[in-house]
């Protein structure tokens, strides 16, 4: 039976009125969806077609090579080598614990550190990101991984550059080392850099030394290369994209551009067998007279080449911990008690101030009471009645106590200070000390307390508060050398880009010549200087003088001995065998000196600590880098000298060299 529907006017007019709202809704729907899509297709399509094709791109940054760091003479001092690294892809990893007990034995990590080390990566940087396992593989660590590579999807082993230190240890406080910046040197970095430079995770930046200082021209401009991949970051197998007709191409890096130094390799290496040799701590600084650095070394000293890779834990707890500090540039950041080296300057202000005279003659007792004390000399005989000349060549501490008394300490500032002790050296090296050259003001200002008469005596010798640089004593004595001229030492003489264009040269600098009336009114004549430095002459030349064991052949040198104490003793332990204490008890050695003595034209400052006499602790070594030099410059003139006489060298055993306080 077919059922039949009366039409209802009134009720479907009922109906149409409750569905009005869900028409109105519908279109305005409707309306939206279509702008919308007429503002992604046609308005923005070029451009969001654009992002679409670049999404499928993805960018992995290759790393520019550094510039090189050459010597004054173009051999490398810092080089790049071509090494290989392993890195993993995780999205690839099947099965991480078994890849682990695998490929962490080859590459000499902990299974439990590598797990550790991809997990945290995949944390933070997700799972399509490249993890690098290890650099620097070595011969062997490749051909094992190749072997296993094809049971572990993902893992790769791709060609990188490796910074390489020639020297080693040697030199490595200056040269420096890189290494991966961390997350607080990013913000630092690109704070103080702005827009010129940025940096992000994963860079490799100069860590220290000039790695560090020459950053911004060593470091080059990072290349991009392009893969396509997938919606999940996966790589795939396609063409690169076209863009509306722009091919993406490849960027290729730009090389850092090279640094030429200043330093002498030959130079540099002579310094450090001769510290090796003797198994020396301390420092060494070469200087040519116009203050160019030949040769800067501190011991002891690390392999930078370790930092190229993960650093065992148990190798750097060992650095990190030794008591002499072998990651500190001691040439410059340490500075100490000159001792007996501060004695030629005493001498300077003494002679200025007509205090003596080159005549005079002063009686050195072995003692020289004083307020409610003794002060001892060295020389428990003491030295008799001594000329400056004969002062300075053996060495007297009465008499510089005397010209301590004599001049006060206020005098001996006004004139040392003209040489550069007290203030830095303006060298271009990143934390430079200062060191210390104490005045009545300065004490006043710095703890509060009035300058004793007493401590004028202890300063005249160097002790006290007193202190100073390695550099800074050697532009001190090539001021004396020169008789008169500051120079301004520097290391970095030019740097150039791959084409060999000039960016950037330094020439020598005269900060000033204190012949002449300086800003505080004081100077220095030339007689002055003939005076100091003829007795600084008979410190290595003369019967007496404490360096004269010492020879350069066909060279006369000019210098000055110097025992630093590093603590107290009683009146009864003075005199007591500096070699028989423990080494931190050890006094200080220091030599300084230039040559040829008449007219400088290399400055030597050797610091050699806890080693009890500058005589036989520092002084072989300053004749070592100066036989180098002059070798190298000059080798007739030491040629000749050695058929003439082969004992020309002196004393050639350290051991057979008579001790002395100095």
């Amino acid at each position: 039976m077919r059922t039949q529907y009366i039409s209802n006017p009134e009720e479907a007019r009922d109906f149409l009125n409750r569905y009005r709202p869900f028409y109105i809704f519908v279109a305005i729907t409707a309306v939206i969806f279509t702008t919308r899509l007429m503002w992604l297709q046609i308005i923005n399509g070029r451009e969001l077609r654009q992002y679409s094709e670049k999404n499928r791109v993805k960018q992995t940054k290759i790393m520019a090579p550094r510039g090189l760091i050459m010597d004054r003479d173009g051999r490398a001092l810092v080089e790049n080598l071509p090494g290989f690294e392993a890195v993993i892809s995780p999205q690839y990893i099947e099965d991480l614990k078994a890849l682990s007990e695998n490929v962490a034995p080859v590459i000499g990590m902990e299974p439990a550190k590598l797990v550790e080390k991809i997990t945290r990566s995949k944390k933070l940087n997700g799972p399509f990101s490249l993890i690098r396992l290890k650099d620097n593989l070595s011969r062997e660590e490749v051909f094992r991984l190749k072997r296993i590579r094809l049971d572990y999807p993902g893992l790769e082993i791709r060609e990188s550059i490796i910074r390489y230190y020639p020297l080693r240890e040697d030199g490595a406080q200056l040269f420096g080392y890189v290494g991966e910046i961390s997350k607080k040197e990013i913000e630092k970095l690109n704070k103080k850099n702005g827009p010129d430079l940025f940096f992000e995770q994963g860079d490799i930046i100069g860590k220290s030394g000039l790695e560090e200082h020459l950053e911004k021209k060593i470091r080059g401009i990072d290349g991009v290369s392009f893969v396509q991949v997938d919606a999940h970051g996966r790589e795939t197998i396609t063409e690169i994209p076209n863009i509306y007709g722009e091919q993406i191409k490849d960027i290729e890096p730009v090389h850092g551009h090279g640094a030429t130094l200043t330093i002498d390799r030959d130079i540099q290496i002579a310094a450090y067998d001769s510290f090796t040799k003797l198994n020396r701590i301390g420092s060494v600084v070469a200087m040519k007279s116009n203050g160019e650095i030949l040769a800067w070394l501190n011991s002891p000293s690390f392999d930078p080449n370790i930092f190229t890779s993960d650093v065992p834990t148990k190798i750097m707890g060992k650095l990190s911990t030794d008591p002499f500090k072998p990651f500190r540039n001691k040439v410059i950041q340490d500075h100490f008690w000159p001792g007996s080296t501060f004695k030629p300057m005493v001498a300077l202000a003494a002679l200025q101030e007509k205090v003596i005279t080159d005549k005079t003659i002063v009686a050195t007792p072995s003692k020289l009471w004083f307020g409610n004390r003794y002060f001892h000399d060295h020389n428990k005989n003491g030295f008799g009645s001594v000329d400056v000349y004969t002062a300075i060549e053996k060495s007297s501490n009465v008499f510089f106590y005397k010209m301590g008394i004599s001049l006060g300490v206020d005098k001996m500032y006004n004139y040392i200070s003209l040489l550069g002790l007290g203030a830095r050296t303006g060298i271009e090296m990143d934390r430079e000390a200062p060191g210390r050259l104490p005045s009545s003001e300065w004490k006043k200002a710095r703890l509060g307390e009035e300058w004793q008469p007493g401590e004028n005596l202890t300063m005249a010798i160097g002790q006290g508060y007193v202190t100073a640089t390695p550099l800074q004593m050697a532009v001190a004595y090539n001021t004396i050398g020169t008789e008169g001229k500051v120079v301004k030492p520097f290391i970095v003489k030019k740097v150039t880009d791959h084409e060999g264009k000039i960016l950037f040269e330094r020439f020598p600098a005269e900060l000033r010549d204190v012949t002449l009336p300086q800003p505080n009114g004081f100077k220095i004549d030339k007689s002055t200087f003939k005076v100091v430095k003829e007795a600084m002459r008979r410190v290595a030349n003369g019967s007496g003088g404490t360096a004269r064991h010492w020879k350069v052949p066909g060279v006369e040198m000019a210098g000055k001995t110097g025992t630093a104490q590093v603590m107290s003793f009683s009146a009864d332990q003075i005199y007591q065998s500096c070699e028989a204490r423990p080494i931190q008890m050890r006094h200080h050695g220091w030599f300084v000196a230039w040559a040829p003595a008449d007219k400088p034209e290399i400055t030597v400052a050797v610091l050699a600590q806890h080693a009890c006499h500058g005589n036989t602790g520092a002084a072989p070594i300053v004749r070592d880098v100066m036989e180098a030099y002059f070798k190298k410059y000059h080798p007739d003139i030491v040629r000749d000298a050695l058929k003439k006489n082969p004992n020309a060298r002196g004393i050639v055993t350290p051991g057979s060299a008579p001790a002395g306080s100095d």
